[in-house]
């Protein structure tokens, strides 16, 4: 029978995360781990406040699964079956599906990847790198101090108020540069999304190449509007959840933004990767803030997606684990 634990880790960050609703200097994670038969599981949960979550509640949440079965599941059918009976937080989904699908893997001699019935990953694959809302004067020192150049693609987190000051000065540091520009949910409506575009374009150096969720995800209607009028494609974040109507989606967006940990597991996120892919729309894999136990996890899949948005661990002061290295702007396994 395996012995499942749950631990918390207080991630003190590198500096100030702060994106159009919320900031922090610390994130407080939960590592778990199944072990048995001489093999480990690992898998990390990252609580969202956007849904609600909480470490705490996953905390309650994970003890309510021990005292109804947890230490007798060495399935993801009896997992499945548990988690119907208890539902959890999309986090500790994640987390447990990991943990779980790592230790079967190892116990089968096989690498997560192959268990999961995926293509390899690469053996080194390219990440954009995210720069939190700042003081449009602080952004060419923190460019230079984080050698954010390295970096293929810069995804810039904006706010509606100062996103285009933010956006000046990182076209002067660094002109021509890819850029994906994160609005999570700033703006209004698509018109203000309309003159926010138009207004960048005339700004010198500057190369918007992606524009993720610029409305919050209960707009449909003016996605509808916006995205055959948008200069650049639209990635939808927020707005697709493990329910999504891809059909629905389709009609807003150009691409879809995937995250195990809002999709809540390995395999509702394979079917969102595939389902992305299979309506036309450009498959992307990101990330929260996590340590290197969520990001290695996710690399098991990113044979799937086009664009890998996997830099949270980099966010992390003293990264506490080592599973992902990064060089020259491309993750590898430890």
């Amino acid at each position: 029978m395996p012995i499942w634990t749950l631990t918390s880790h207080l991630l003190p960050l590198r500096y100030v995360w702060k994106i159009s609703r919320n900031a922090s200097a610390t994130k407080t994670n939960l590592v778990l781990c199944v072990a048995g038969h001489g093999h480990q599981g690992t898998g990390e949960a990252a609580p969202n406040v956007r849904y609600g979550e909480s470490p705490e509640l996953l905390q309650q949440q994970f003890a309510d699964l021990l005292a109804n079965g947890l230490a007798e599941v060495t399935s993801l059918a009896e997992l499945d079956d548990l988690l119907a009976a208890y539902p959890v937080a999309h986090a500790l989904s994640f987390a447990l599906e990991s943990a779980l699908v790592q230790w079967l893997a190892a116990c089968a001699g096989q690498p997560v990847w192959q268990w999961l019935g995926v293509p390899p990953p690469a053996a080194a694959v390219p990440t954009a790198f995210s720069l939190p809302i700042m003081e449009p004067g602080a952004v060419a020192g923190f460019l230079r101090e984080q050698d954010a150049a390295r970096f293929q693609l810069l995804k810039i987190k904006v706010n509606q108020a100062g996103g285009l000051d933010l956006l000046r000065e990182v076209a002067r540091a660094l002109p021509g540069h890819a850029l994906l520009v994160d609005g999570n949910e700033a703006w209004p409506d698509a018109d203000s999304v309309l003159r926010f575009q138009e207004i960048s374009a005339a700004v010198p150096g500057l190369h918007v190449k992606l524009l993720e969720q610029p409305l919050p995800a209960a707009l449909a209607d003016d996605y509808r509007y916006l995205c055959p009028r948008s200069s650049v494609p639209l990635i939808a974040d927020e707005s697709v959840t493990d329910a999504a109507d891809f059909a629905e989606i389709a009609q807003q967006f150009n691409g879809v933004n995937v995250k195990l940990m809002k999709a809540g597991g390995f395999r509702r996120g394979i079917d969102l990767l595939r389902r992305t892919r299979a309506h036309g729309l450009l498959p992307m894999l990101g990330c929260m803030v996590e340590t290197s136990v969520g990001i290695a996890a996710a690399l098991e899949i990113s044979a799937l997606a086009d664009v890998l948005d996997l830099d949270g661990f980099l966010i992390v002061k003293d990264e506490p684990f080592g599973l992902v290295q990064e060089q020259a702007g491309l993750l590898r396994r430890a």
